[in-house]
């Protein structure tokens, strides 16, 4: 028998079904977005030494074995290792925060995108 909740339960999004809510909350996802309303996620670039970047953003890209791509918020969990690139966060209201890298791990989960540099 399928388990009936509570609307109330669940951390809502008024433009959200019951069931997309319900799908977010077990994914760890805590719907977040910015001034303007548009969907974001946390970003934090940093070294053994170094914290480069630890805001919220739009969008993150950069590059591994496989090629370029690009990271939003939502995004499914995912653990890769980085090829030699430029790391550009884009963020609202602001220019975008560009980083050359040589070598690093990045890790997405529930959106959260923690990039590990110098490993």
């Amino acid at each position: 028998m399928p388990e009936e909740s509570n609307p109330q339960d669940i951390a809502s999004d008024p433009n959200k079904s019951v069931a997309d809510n319900k799908q977010d909350k077990k994914q760890g996802f805590v719907t977040r977005s910015n001034a303007d309303g548009k969907s974001v996620m946390r970003v934090k670039i940093y070294a053994p030494f170094k914290v480069y970047y630890d805001e919220d953003a739009e969008s993150i890209s950069a590059e591994n074995d496989t090629g370029p791509f690009d990271i939003l918020p939502r995004h499914k969990n995912f653990m890769t290792l980085l090829s030699p690139c430029d790391i550009v966060v884009r963020r609202t209201g602001a220019d975008d925060f560009t980083i050359k890298i040589t070598r690093a791990i990045m890790h997405v989960k529930a959106d959260q995108v923690t990039v590990f540099l110098d490993v």
